[in-house]
């Protein structure tokens, strides 16, 4: 079984939209029993909180469900429990690898990163475009979930 964890700054629009995306997506290829997937905050702000409204809609829209989420923050031991921590832009990244520690710091990723580039997640947080967001994540998780099929990870 493959663990990822997909982190954003407060858990509430780009990383639980990756987790239901990339879940609807291992679903859809039979996957379930071979990938797993989470999601939590780099940033105590959001904890506790549902999806924000935006996300929840945007994948409404696309007819991807919604994991069921409530925001947690990221630990030191998601460094131990997962395979692959997966974040959606460079502070994201500075962060989770403060968070886990220089030991796993290996496993931690940039999502867009298995699409063959190094830009960020739209951040809809800041430009309200939860379309841009739901592209790119749809983008990243499609080469992500590729890769791991075709064993390049």
């Amino acid at each position: 079984m493959t663990n990822i964890l997909f982190v954003c700054h407060g858990n509430i629009c780009r990383s639980p939209m990756a987790e239901s995306v990339f879940t609807f997506l291992v679903r859809k290829k039979g996957m379930e029993h071979e990938i797993f997937c989470a999601s939590a905050a780099a940033h105590t702000d959001e904890i506790g909180n549902a999806p924000h409204y935006g996300t929840r809609e945007k994948l409404r829209k696309e007819g991807i469900p919604l994991v069921p989420h409530r925001a947690r923050l990221m630990t030191k031991a998601d460094g131990e429990e997962f395979d692959l921590l997966i974040g959606m832009d460079e502070y994201n990244v500075r962060d989770m690898k403060r968070i886990v520690g220089e030991k796993n710091a290996h496993k931690v990723h940039l999502l867009l990163e298995y699409a063959g580039s190094a830009r960020p997640i739209a951040d809809p947080w800041y430009t309200g475009d939860f379309d841009e967001t739901f592209e790119d994540v749809m983008e990243g998780c499609t080469a992500l979930l590729d890769a791991l099929q075709n064993k390049k990870i």
